[in-house]
């Protein structure tokens, strides 16, 4: 299936390997299925709505989603987020975020200041945490929503999500999460925690393909949102407007059938593993990883010094090594793979104080083990030796 010598450690960019199941799954719809699901009445459509639905079931119970017809399916979180934010928002609105958000979040939100919309960005500490309390003196009466990210694609820092929906709830305020890097990963139960709008990504911690993802919307919000695109949804056909209802009203076009087959693989990996047992084994990895790091001279570390405050995503900088050189020797000398630079976070890179030249991260996942840990620590060592006898 894959070179056993790679030691994949960009599970932050794309998760890597695949499930068998995910193969499979997307094999087999394109084999036996092939049909355009909601567009035709015959048997191979059937097929493919029916896995559609069972893609949307499967996020449900991931997510703790009551009803999976609120799952809409975007091709990314990114998609999601801007229908969470450019379809929500007006000018006039205030809104409050992080210092740690993702360009996915950032973007669309300094777009819309330009159109009048106000935006307070909350700093984060220098290891990326977020103080709950400092979000209350931020509230205005034109205070419309909280965009906040679970975990940091940069550092893993985990968000107190329960104290902000806590919070969000008693103020009246939507709160919309970007789980790109925390679904799958994290345990996260949109009831539990309040939350109003989740953006997820497929081909993360889902272990499913590229080019899936949605958004979750409360039920009642959607009256609230407009959809980014309209068309064919295969639902009342006979009008010429857009369906005003979940999920078709933010699912013009034929959807990514053969992607969804492969992210209901996904899911259900995952739901079978248990998310709780998947986090127990990246965090005792990270664990590793982290104390194995910080034996090297010259390393610094980013984030929490904790692995249970985050997800298994590591940044480091070494003194006379750019972040590029690092990755790159690591990809030609062991085989080990990174990403170097700032990882579409300006803003948290800048919290960090690791702002222009980034970090080079590494990020785990399900099928990374302790002896490919052991294999990268000892590698960043030899490196960095060779550095300092250089410089």
């Amino acid at each position: 299936m894959h070179s056993n010598n790679v030691i994949y450690f960009d599970n932050a960019a794309t998760s890597w390997p695949k499930p068998e199941e995910t193969l499979q799954a997307m094999e087999h719809y394109l084999r036996h299925v092939g049909g355009n699901p909601g567009r035709s009445g015959h048997r191979h459509s059937l097929d493919a709505a029916r896995i559609v639905m069972n893609a949307r079931e499967a996020v449900a119970e991931l997510f703790g989603i009551q009803d999976a017809l609120n799952v809409a399916f975007t091709k990314n979180a990114t998609e999601a987020l801007n229908l969470a934010i450019r379809g929500l928002l007006h000018p006039g609105d205030h809104v409050i975020t992080s210092s740690m958000e993702h360009n996915s979040v950032m973007r669309p939100l300094r777009a819309l200041e330009k159109e009048g919309l106000e935006l307070t960005v909350i700093p984060c500490s220098s290891s990326g945490e977020l103080d709950p309390a400092d979000l209350l003196p931020a509230i205005r009466r034109n205070t419309r929503a909280v965009y906040l990210t679970a975990a940091s694609n940069v550092t893993g820092t985990l968000m107190p999500l329960k104290e902000v929906g806590m919070l969000t709830r008693e103020k009246g305020l939507i709160f919309c999460v970007d789980a790109a890097q925390a679904g799958g990963s994290f345990p996260l139960d949109v009831t539990e925690l309040g939350i109003d709008l989740l953006a997820f990504t497929g081909h993360k911690a889902l272990y499913g393909p590229q080019g899936t993802g949605g958004l979750y919307i409360r039920e009642g919000l959607e009256k609230d949102i407009r959809p980014l695109m309209m068309g064919g949804t295969g639902s009342r056909s006979e009008f010429e407007e857009q369906p005003d209802f979940l999920p078709d009203k933010f699912e013009a076009g034929t959807p990514n059938t053969v992607g969804l087959a492969g992210l209901e693989a996904g899911v259900r990996f995952v739901l079978r593993r248990g998310v709780a047992s998947i986090r127990a084994q990246e965090q005792e990895l990270a664990g590793h990883l982290m104390n194995g790091l910080r034996t090297v001279p010259g390393l610094t570390l980013y984030g929490p010094e904790i692995p249970s405050r985050k997800i298994a995503v590591v940044s480091f900088t070494v003194e006379g090594l750019s972040p590029a050189e690092i990755a790159m020797a690591l990809d030609e000398q062991d085989m080990i793979m990174s990403r170097p630079g700032l990882h579409c976070a300006p803003s948290a890179h800048k919290t960090l104080g690791t702002f222009p030249v980034g970090t080079t991260r590494f990020s785990l996942g399900a099928f990374n083990t302790a002896e490919q840990v052991q294999t990268a620590v000892k590698a960043v060592a030899r490196l960095t030796a060779t550095a300092r006898r250089k410089g």
